[in-house]
Parts: C-alpha cells; structure tokens; sequence
C-alpha cells in the first residue's frame, strides 16, 4: 500500500504557486532532453522541470470498480461495460508520497486528509468554498471534456465536481510538470487544471481493465467467485507490469467461506493501480509500465475467494 512520506511533508508541502520556485521564462521542451522519471537525470539540477518529471516521478493510473453511485436520483450513474477514473497521482520514486503541495490550488471541498502530512501537525488544508471546478472547464469551451468526465470520472456519494476538486489539489499540485511556472509569464489562471483533466484521460483510456478482464472470462457477477492470481494474469497481460488490484468487504477469515483460514484479505474487487514512470512530460504520454511496489494487493489469496459485483439496478447507463 501507499505510505504518506511524513517526514518530510511539511517542508516539501508550501502554500505557493512553485514546488522548486522557478521563473516562469524559457521552458522549452523541444529543446529538452526527455529524460525518464525516476532516471539519475530526472532531477532539478539536470532537467528543466517542466519538461521532466522530477518531483512525483512514479505515477499511477488508477480506477475504481463502484456498483452504485448514492446520487442517481441526480443522473449521476456510472458508465456501462468501464471501470470508471480515480485519478493520476505522482508518487516519489521510493513509492512514498506527499499531497496538497500548493494550498493556492486548493479547490477540494473536502480535503482528506485535512493537513498537508495527513498528521495533526500538518499545515490545516482548508475546504474550497468558492465555483465548482467544472466550472474552470466550461470557461475553457471544452464542453466535451465536461460531458466525458461527468461520463466516465464518477464519484460515489459526492457530486463529480468535488471529487475532481480532490483529485487536483491533492495530487496534480505535486507534480513538477503542472506547476504553474511551467505554463511561461502569459498564463491563463487554470489552465493547469485543464492540462491535468486531459493528461488524466489520456492515460485511463489506454487502460481498458474491464476488457481486459472479460477477455480472461473474468466478468459482473453476483453468483460468479473469482481468484486474484487470475486477474493478475489477465491485467499483467494486458499492460505489460503488473498492477496493484485492491479489495473492500470483509476479510477472508471473517467469513462462513474463509472460516479456519489465515487469509485476512479483503472480497470484493475495487480499484486498481497502474504504475508507471514517463519520458518527459507526463502530458506527452510516452511512458514506460513498471510493476507495482510494496505491497501488490488488498485481496484475499485463495482460489474463488473473490467477489467482482454486477452494477445495482439503475446505477449504469
């Protein structure tokens, strides 16, 4: 599993508009060597960082498996056939992480956790009261980005908006490549946030898992039990690396099926991570799939151990 980097959160973490406070002048990229994330030339001193990802080089696609949204009496339902987005994160390259690096990005109406080291010492992350955040795309005209994601970036039980909100201020302000320098002295306020919209779609949309996992005959069902080291295999296949697959509902040995076992993983499929490192800007999508780190799953390791649930009834158009 992920593990905040405390330590050294409160000084990594600042309210300014700059991770390294670079000038805002000749970021070039074309002239830049893409170097990969996590590379012994991805650093500040040898890479301009806006071009490299130098600071949360590690990154990761993630999805989530829902059955239901809690507001679709609202018409927010979840997409038919998909796993849905979560998010792209930059974690740093030892796996560890830090969130909310620029409290003047912060549009999360519900900051978790509500520090910036996610510990009572942390500098207080204050909930974002003002516009929704779909409102910065519809000022950019981009009415087609709005409908896909309120399409295929769905939340449960908060409205689209406000899991957006929390998905960029957490972690789009702690990559190097969407700091707000890098946009050059005639920025247009949020286009950063546009730029991280799209770059998270480009690349959820490379990563078809619930294809991935029918072609495996691994498919909804509320009958069917699966097994983890099946759906390793048709994800591992599929990508290229093998992601982190994680698990809700009750652990193993807590049930009538797992009783006498030592499985204390968790039944019912959930998310899934995709880790990967980037040559250049992570906007550029040219990227390289690695393995997951630490700790590979949440799930119960037994044979049909697994739960992977139909959609409720009218939660998927």
């Amino acid at each position: 599993m992920k593990l905040l980097f405390a330590g050294a959160a409160v000084f990594l973490v600042r309210a300014s508009a700059s991770l390294y406070n670079e000038s805002s002048l000749n970021h070039t990229c074309v002239l830049s060597e893409p170097y990969l994330s996590c590379s012994a030339q991805a650093t500040p001193a040898k890479a301009d960082s806006c071009c490299v990802e130098t600071y949360g080089g590690l990154l990761l696609s993630t999805q989530f498996w829902d059955t239901y949204t809690g507001l679709e009496s609202q018409g927010q339902t979840l997409p038919a056939d998909t796993w849905t987005l979560h998010g792209l994160w930059p974690d740093f390259c030892n796996g560890s992480y830090t969130q909310y690096c620029d409290l003047s990005r912060q549009y999360d109406p519900s900051p978790s956790p509500n520090t910036t080291n996610g510990l009572p010492n942390g500098t207080l992350v204050q909930p974002y009261t003002g516009p929704n955040i779909g409102t910065f795309v519809e000022r950019f005209g981009k009415y087609n980005l709005l409908e896909y994601m309120n399409k295929y970036w769905v939340s449960q039980g908060s409205a689209n908006s406000d899991f957006w909100g929390h998905e960029f201020s957490k972690h789009a302000t702690c990559f190097s490549t969407f700091d707000v320098p890098c946009y050059g002295p005639r920025y247009v306020e949020h286009e950063d946030t546009i730029d991280y919209f799209q770059t998270a779609i480009l690349y959820y949309r490379r990563l078809p898992t619930w294809g991935w996992l029918a072609a495996a005959g691994i498919r909804p069902s509320n009958t069917t039990t699966y097994s983890l080291a099946d759906m390793q295999r048709a994800l591992t296949t599929g990508y290229g690396a093998l992601p982190y697959i994680g698990c809700t509902g009750p652990r193993l040995n807590q049930t009538a099926a797992g009783a006498n076992s030592t499985d204390a993983g968790r039944t019912v499929l959930a998310e899934t991570w995709y880790y990967l490192h980037v040559f250049g800007r992570p906007q550029d999508g040219v990227s390289l799939p690695v393995n997951a780190s630490g700790s590979v799953s949440s799930c119960a390791k037994a044979p049909g151990a697994l739960h992977y649930p139909l959609r409720a009834k009218g939660s998927s158009t």
